[in-house]
């Protein structure tokens, strides 16, 4: 079982930044592949920046890539998303997962076992 606590949400100006954090507890946090989703009122949810158990390969999606970048640090069970940039439409409720998987990034939220209760972003014009 993992539980995760996201931390870091808040009010922003449009360009401002935001470092989301994912804090999981457990003792096999470096066997778990890890993502951040988002999900506004009114849209589906998505997947916005995945990474693998090690760290060593990530998946940003379209719609941020080259503004967010996802990292974890194994010793600390903790993985982030440094939010640049941000657009009035990054605005949303913002989700870590994890899957016990030693394999490439997941995108598919179906793919995930465990959810945190999410941190609100929200971006002002």
């Amino acid at each position: 079982q993992v539980q995760l606590v996201e931390s870091g949400g808040g009010l922003v100006q449009a360009g401002g930044s935001l470092r989301l954090s994912c804090a999981a507890s457990g003792r096999t946090f470096s066997s778990y592949a890890m993502g951040w989703f988002r999900q506004a009122p009114g849209k589906e949810r998505e997947c916005v920046a995945a990474i693998s158990w090690s760290g060593g390969s990530t998946y940003s999606a379209d719609s941020v890539k080259g503004r967010f970048t996802i990292s974890r640090d194994n010793l600390k069970n903790t993985v982030y998303l440094q939010m640049n940039s941000l657009k009035p439409e990054d605005t949303a409720l913002y989700y870590c997962a994890a899957d016990r998987y030693l394999g490439f990034p997941l995108v598919v939220g179906l793919e995930y076992d465990y959810w945190g209760q999410g941190t609100q972003v929200t971006v002002s014009s």
